[in-house]
């Protein structure tokens, strides 16, 4: 069996919508475990309804300590082999649970499996396609600007016995809780990537995720806690490390991205650029 597991808290906009993904992957070996934070706006009410209808369906409604700790939960009420979790504004494409189902029969016991994850703003514009092809643990400590880490976790999966070998998720973490997750278990489970679009990440402003991301605390708190893990490294391996890491944030990283988006270049930069081409004679046709 595979256990999805929804944490939510007053998401009384987009808990019908996740429910209903879940249904229509018409997967006979799921379980949606739903936990809810004691919402007050309707939420819980929804839930019901559902899960009266719906013997897959379980849930939990009481206060916690955050979505840490209602991941938690929802690990310790799971029956199923394999784990999941779709947020609750996220979405999985068809057929994507049967998919995983079929894989896990050929994994040894624990594995990470990871797809790929369409990251959308809230206008509906797909702005790119998370394509984490490189899960070893040296390959994460180098940085997203390097190897992109799996950004959400309705792109990947799990058995739950990963958990006993290194532990919960952090209760006090509630930001960078997916990454310390991810650097935690690429050193213990078999991973394997499938390239594959699994996963639909909606980037909802006003969303925890998405504002810490628009703010410097987010890639710093990515930093920090690369830098902590890369600590326990021998000392030659994590100066490799470091200097790698260095060069691909301030360098290959800005020079992938700034020809994509010209307009968010440093206006000096841009000024700069724009003498330089006023300078440069146009060939003829």
């Amino acid at each position: 069996m595979t256990s999805i597991i929804t944490p939510v808290y007053n998401g009384a906009r987009f808990i019908e919508a996740c429910i209903q993904v879940v249904i229509d992957q018409h997967c006979p070996e799921a379980e949606h475990i739903i936990v809810d934070g004691g919402s007050t706006d309707g939420t819980v009410e929804i839930i019901q309804r559902y899960a009266a209808q719906y013997p897959h369906i379980r849930w939990v409604s009481e206060q916690d300590r955050g979505q840490s700790d209602a991941m938690n939960k929802g690990i310790a009420l799971a029956r199923g082999e394999v784990v999941g979790f779709l947020n609750v504004d996220d979405h999985y494409e068809p057929n994507v649970l049967n998919r995983v189902v079929e894989l896990f029969r050929t994994l040894p016991e624990p594995s990470l499996l990871v797809g790929d994850c369409n990251v959308w703003d809230d206008k509906g514009k797909l702005l790119y396609v998370n394509q984490p092809k490189r899960l070893k643990f040296t390959d994460l400590l180098l940085g997203s600007d390097a190897n992109p880490y799996p950004i959400n976790p309705s792109a990947y999966f799990y058995h739950a016995s990963l958990h006993r070998a290194i532990g919960p998720y952090q209760i006090d973490e509630h930001y960078a809780l997916d990454l310390d997750f991810l650097l935690r278990a690429v050193q213990v489970a078999t991973t394997k990537y499938v390239h594959e679009t699994w996963g639909n990440w909606c980037m909802v402003t006003g969303s925890k995720s998405v504002e810490d991301a628009r703010t410097s605390e987010g890639p710093l708190r990515a930093v920090h806690l690369l830098k902590a893990y890369r600590q326990k490294l021998p000392r030659w391996q994590r100066w490799r490390i470091a200097v790698a890491f260095v060069f691909y944030r301030q360098l290959w990283g800005p020079l992938k991205y700034f020809p994509q988006h010209p307009d968010e270049l440093p206006w000096r930069l841009k000024a700069r650029l724009k003498r330089v081409l006023r300078l440069t004679p146009q060939r003829k046709e």
